[in-house]
């Protein structure tokens, strides 16, 4: 019996047949690569990108791991995930934008994924919901993130990855990681309690779940190439996890400022009633936290 943790007939693998049934045009037009382990599927990407001629579109290149070794999230925070437990992905691609045409992809990409989980069988009651600038909250904790970076980029495109790591199992194990983790850095701005798909669906697994994002993604990529983050924008605010509430912003561990959350503006930046007035953040190096009531 082989009990490594990447054996070929382990239940979680991916359904290449069933993939290619539920994610018809990804599966068929797209190159997706799926790997046991990689150190990480956005470095990977970004390594075969940057090699890459700079003219023509090339369609979507996909990489899934099972594992990864230095899968990473924003500001370079760990994702921590078993094999089989989480869907661990990215997907490179080369939009007709200049960079500073790429203002509001994460938020956009977001809304992808909530589109992707609406055509899962979830329970009736779960709430999946967006948190500024990258994550996907499922009940209030944390069921995904987002990170996105640039290859390259000319006057009239950019080549972009977008990493997706989404818990699917595994929800009092990872709970202890980032519990660990959090003692560890011992920083003002501990990570976000996880969440995972299994929470509202008891039989999630890998084959669907990516191709409910492959098929969500392959609708909002063009979307956002052809008009940027303005079409996705009341999407997002209708899955504002935090909208009205009081929030606080800070910079490397410390608070720079805080007041209520009001939204987004069409260049998906987020929107701040603060004390000293009006607000707009880009996303940058800011870490968001729901306020607590000062001492």
């Amino acid at each position: 019996m082989n009990s490594s943790p990447f054996a070929p007939d382990a239940p979680w693998r991916v359904d290449c047949s069933r993939l290619a049934t539920l994610a018809e045009r990804p599966a068929r037009d797209w190159t997706i690569d799926i790997v046991d382990e990689t150190g990480s599927t956005n470095a990977d990407l970004m390594e075969q990108l940057r090699a890459s001629r700079r003219d023509g579109t090339p369609s979507p290149i996909v990489r899934v791991a099972y594992s990864q070794t230095a899968g990473r999230g924003r500001r370079g925070r760990a994702w921590l995930a078993e094999p089989g437990n989480a869907l661990l992905m990215s997907v490179g691609c080369v939009l007709r934008r200049p960079i500073e045409g790429l203002s509001g992809l994460s938020l956009a990409i977001g809304t992808a994924v909530l589109d992707a989980l609406a055509h899962l069988p979830l329970t009736p009651s779960a709430r999946p919901a967006l948190k500024w600038p990258n994550d996907v909250l499922l009940d209030d904790g944390k069921l995904a993130g987002i990170l996105i970076e640039t290859a390259w980029n000319t006057p009239e495109a950019t080549a972009v990855v977008i990493g997706i790591g989404m818990n699917l199992h595994g929800a009092e194990q990872l709970a202890a990681q980032v519990d660990d983790a959090n003692r560890l850095a011992a920083q003002s701005t501990p990570a976000a309690a996880p969440a995972t798909l299994a929470r509202a669906w008891p039989d999630a697994n890998l084959t669907d779940t990516l191709a409910a994002l492959l098929n969500a993604l392959d609708s909002a990529l063009p979307r956002f190439e052809a008009d940027g983050f303005r079409p996705f924008r009341q999407r997002w605010l209708d899955a504002h996890a935090w909208a009205g509430r009081e929030v606080a912003l800070f910079d490397q561990g410390m608070e720079v400022t805080r007041g209520i959350a009001s939204g987004v503006d069409e260049g998906g930046q987020l929107l701040i009633d603060a004390p000293e007035g009006p607000r707009a953040v880009t996303t940058g190096e800011l870490t968001l936290r729901l306020a607590k009531e000062r001492p």
